[in-house]
């Protein structure tokens, strides 16, 4: 196994990686983000991205979702730790708290969602859209650094790249969301499709703008929780590689056969070239 590792916002770079090597990809959506930081952790071999790119050059909308999580899958990951940067809907969800986000509420609208199409649909369950047995080792890697964490919510993904209006915030508060962030998806959609193991770790930085006691979020705000964070971000992250010790551990959650009964195109009429491009995420169905 190996484990891929995208960073969020303040997070650019894993030093505890072991016999490092940045390797460029090319997918056949593209190019990702940044060149990926091959190694290992301990015993296990890891794939470190940063979502944004070295010095976050590239917007949540302007990211190659499926590039990304291509390349982590062409080198040979099978789970995906992804480390998130969010706003608040609760009190009880402080700055600083890590949360183990287990439901997504989609509302971007100018992004790629699916690997699939051009000829060959295919339909993959999200209703459990995070890995419970990834959930499990990340949650014992929080409970033993005793970092402030939940098992468990809903994160809201927005558009971006401006932050939410105080009726927009007070909206999602109300209908009972937990979390609002810009990146989610449709990268937790991708990872099921290519079926990896994914798990977002969502550290809130703020309480958006619904908050009367707090002022509204803005960059700085982000950003001085965020460079208090990044060393308890990388700990988390060396904590969760050493309890997967590089071995192959088993998916209660079906992520890595999700792909089972999925594609609803004949397969006599699927498309050469469409068949090409998706075996990189799919080849084990495509035989």
């Amino acid at each position: 196994m190996r484990l891929g590792i995208v960073g969020g916002s303040g997070l650019y770079q894993m030093a505890a990686v072991e016999d490092a090597e940045l390797v460029e990809i090319e997918t056949p959506w593209g190019k990702p983000s940044d060149s990926l930081l091959l190694g290992r952790i301990g015993d296990t071999p890891v794939a470190f991205l940063p979502r944004h790119g070295r010095g976050h050059r590239l917007t949540p909308t302007e990211l190659n979702y499926r590039a990304n999580i291509a390349a982590l899958k062409m080198v040979g990951c099978t789970d995906v730790l992804s480390i998130s940067a969010c706003g608040s809907f609760r009190e009880e969800l402080p700055p600083g708290t890590f949360v183990l986000v287990d439901q997504y509420v989609d509302r971007t609208r100018r992004r790629t969602n699916s690997f699939f199409g051009d000829g060959v649909v295919a339909h993959v369950s999200l209703a459990q859209p995070s890995c419970g047995s990834l959930a499990d080792v990340t949650e014992d890697a929080l409970k033993a650094l005793g970092l402030s964490h939940r098992r468990g919510g809903s994160y809201l993904v927005m558009e971006g790249p401006q932050f939410s209006s105080r009726a927009e915030s007070l909206l999602y508060r109300a209908a009972g969301l937990d979390v609002i962030g810009m990146t989610a998806m449709p990268e937790a959609a991708l990872a099921r499709e290519a079926e990896l193991c994914y798990q977002t770790v969502a550290m809130v930085t703020d309480f958006d703008a619904w908050h009367g006691e707090h002022e509204a979020v803005d960059v700085a705000q982000v950003l001085e929780v965020l460079h208090r964070n990044v060393a308890n971000s990388q700990s988390l992250v060396v904590a969760v590689a050493e309890r997967l010790g590089g071995r192959a551990t088993a998916c209660a959650s079906g992520c890595r056969t999700a792909l089972d009964h999925a594609v609803i195109t004949d397969r006599s009429v699927w498309p050469e070239d469409t068949v090409a491009r998706l075996a990189v995420v799919a080849g084990r169905v495509l035989k």
